[in-house]
C-alpha cells in the first residue's frame, strides 16, 4: 500500500520513476492507533524526501544510491517532539492549560488552540471569562459554534468548528482544499542555473533561510539540515515560541534573531537572503510578505532561489488567510470527526500524532529539493507551497484501517532502539533519529539545537 502511495506522490511531483527502483520499503503492522492510514502518510512522506536528496545528490555528481524507510521508524518519527527527553528529563509539556474542545450551547463542538499568549488572550476576550477550563466550557454554553470559529477568525483567536468530512467537502474551502496539488512548485522567475558540483551530502553547500516554528515549517528545516545543508532559523525576541519544539526541531540548525520591523534588520535579513539558495517561511498568510519578503522580491535579491510557503488552509479558497495549526485543520475538516465515530466516543478525537504538520514538514523538504533540482538543470527561481488542510485531504483519500485501534503509542522503553543521543545548548538530548537511511550518505544533524539567537545573523563558509 505504502508503495503506491509513495509513487502517486514522487511522479506528482515530476520525480524520475527510475529512482523508486532504489527505494525499501519495510514493515506493515502499523504503531499508532488510528482509523486513518497515518502509517502510510508517514512512511510515504518521509520516504519521498529521502529519496529526493539521494536523487539531488546524484544530479551533482554522486552515486547513485538505496534510500530506505522502515514504517515503524517513519511513524514515531511522527512522534518526535513527545520523545525528545532533556538530561532525561520528564517528557515535554506542550499544551496551554485551556487549549482543547468544548461544546457549545448548540451542541456542536469547538477546538481553540492557546498555546501563544496573544491567541490565548483574543479567545479569552470573545468568551469574556477567566484563563480557567472551567470558565472557558461555561463560557461556550453561550456560543454556537460557527458563530464563535467565525468570530474567533475576525479577532485573531484560533479556533475551528467540528465538521464532518461530508460537510468538509461541500465547504467552499473545502472544495477550494481539493482542487491544489499536494506540492505547488512553480517557477516565478527566469535565473541561470546554479553550478552545484557534488559535495561531501547531497545538500553540502545550499543555504536555507528558516523563517519558521512549531513543527511543519522546522521539521522541513530540519530534514533539509539531515542532509548537509547550512540552515539558519531567524526569530525575534518578541515572537512566542515552544522550547520542546525549538529543542526537537532545532537539531542541525544555526539560530540567529532578527526583528523585522526594525528598517536595519530587515536590511540584513535581505543581505542573508542575496546569499541564500531556499527560503522556507511558515507564519500565517501576508506576515512575511508584509516585512517585503515576498516569492518575488526573493528572486529579485537572490535569482535563482527557491521559496517555500507553509499555511494553514492553502492558496485558494475563502479560507487562504486564515490561521490555523494541525489541530485545527483536524477538527475543521472531518478528521476530528472520523476518528470520534470510528472509535465509538462522543466530541472530537485528534490523530494520535500530529500527523499533519509532520507530514507537510516532510512534503516542504521534497518540494524544496525538486525545486533545487530543477533549478541545477533549468534555472530559475521556484516556488513551493504546501498547506496543511491539503495534507489532510490526502490522509483521508488514502482510505480507512481496520481495527485501527487494536494498539497502543509505544513507550519510550519500547523505541530505544529508535532514538539517539547528544549534546546541545540545552543539555544532554535523547531524540528520534531520523527514518530515512541513505546508503551513500547516511542523514545526520552536525549542528547542536541550541538556544533562540545563539548565532550572528551570518553564514557559515560553503562546504
Amino acid at each position: 500500500m505504502t508503495r503506491d502511495v509513495l509513487e502517486a506522490l514522487w511522479t506528482g511531483v515530476g520525480g524520475a520513476p527510475d529512482a523508486l527502483s532504489r527505494l525499501d520499503l519495510a514493515g506493515e503492522a502499523p504503531v499508532l492507533p488510528s482509523s486513518y492510514k497515518v502509517a502510510e502518510l508517514a512512511q510515504a512522506s518521509i520516504a519521498a524526501a529521502g529519496l529526493a536528496a539521494a536523487e539531488l545528490h546524484r544530479l551533482r555528481g554522486g552515486p547513485a544510491q538505496r534510500v530506505a524507510v522502515d514504517q515503524r521508524a517513519a511513524e514515531i518519527e511522527f512522534l518526535s517532539e513527545r520523545y525528545l527527553r532533556v538530561d532525561d528529563g520528564p517528557p515535554p509539556d506542550l499544551w496551554d492549560k485551556i487549549a482543547g474542545t468544548y461544546r457549545c450551547g448548540d451542541g456542536r463542538w469547538v477546538r481553540i488552540h492557546t498555546n501563544f499568549p496573544h491567541h490565548r488572550d483574543a479567545a479569552l476576550e470573545i468568551l469574556g471569562c477567566a484563563h480557567d477550563k472551567a470558565a472557558v466550557r461555561d463560557a461556550f454554553g453561550a456560543w454556537e459554534a460557527e458563530a464563535f470559529e467565525t468570530a474567533a477568525a475576525e479577532r485573531g483567536a484560533i479556533a475551528s468548528m467540528m465538521r464532518r468530512s461530508e460537510e468538509w467537502v461541500v465547504h467552499p474551502q473545502g472544495a477550494a482544499i481539493a482542487g491544489l496539488p499536494l506540492v505547488t512548485i512553480e517557477r516565478i522567475g527566469e535565473a541561470p542555473t546554479r553550478p552545484r558540483g557534488v559535495g561531501e551530502r547531497p545538500l553540502s553547500g545550499v543555504r536555507v533561510l528558516d523563517f519558521t516554528r512549531i513543527i511543519a515549517g522546522p521539521v522541513c528545516g530540519r530534514t533539509l539540515a539531515a542532509h548537509g545543508a547550512d540552515v539558519l532559523l531567524v526569530t525575534a525576541p518578541h515572537l512566542p515560541s515552544s522550547e520542546p519544539l525549538v529543542i526537537d526541531t532545532g537539531r542541525g540548525k544555526l539560530s540567529c534573531s532578527l526583528d523585522l520591523r526594525r528598517a536595519d534588520e530587515r536590511a540584513r535579513a535581505e543581505a542573508l537572503l542575496a546569499e541564500a539558495d531556499v527560503l522556507v517561511q511558515g507564519y500565517r498568510p501576508g506576515a512575511i510578505a508584509g516585512h517585503g519578503l515576498t516569492p518575488e522580491r526573493a528572486a529579485e535579491l537572490s535569482p535563482g532561489i527557491v521559496y517555500v510557503s507553509l499555511s494553514a488552509f492553502g492558496h485558494a479558497g475563502p479560507w487562504q488567510g486564515k490561521r490555523g495549526f494541525d489541530s485545527i485543520v483536524q477538527t475543521a475538516s472531518g478528521i476530528n470527526h472520523g476518528e470520534a465515530t470510528a472509535s465509538g466516543i462522543e466530541g472530537p478525537k485528534p490523530l494520535p500524532c500530529q500527523a499533519l504538520d509532520h507530514a507537510s514538514g516532510y512534503l516542504l523538504a521534497l518540494g524544496a529539493m525538486t525545486a533545487l533540482a530543477r533549478q541545477t538543470r533549468e534555472g530559475g527561481s521556484w516556488h513551493v507551497r504546501v498547506a496543511l488542510a491539503r495534507t489532510g485531504h490526502w490522509l483521508q483519500s488514502l482510505g480507512r484501517a481496520d481495527d485501527g485501534f487494536g494498539v497502543e503509542a509505544p513507550a519510550e522503553d519500547a523505541v530505544a532502539d529508535l532514538l539517539e543521543a547528544s549534546e546541545s545548548g540545552f543539555g544532554r538530548l535523547t531524540a528520534v533519529r531520523h527514518a530515512a537511511r541513505l546508503s551513500e550518505t547516511p542523514a545526520r544533524w552536525s549542528r547542536p539545537s541550541v538556544p533562540l539567537g545563539s548565532h550572528a545573523p551570518e553564514w557559515p563558509a560553503r562546504g
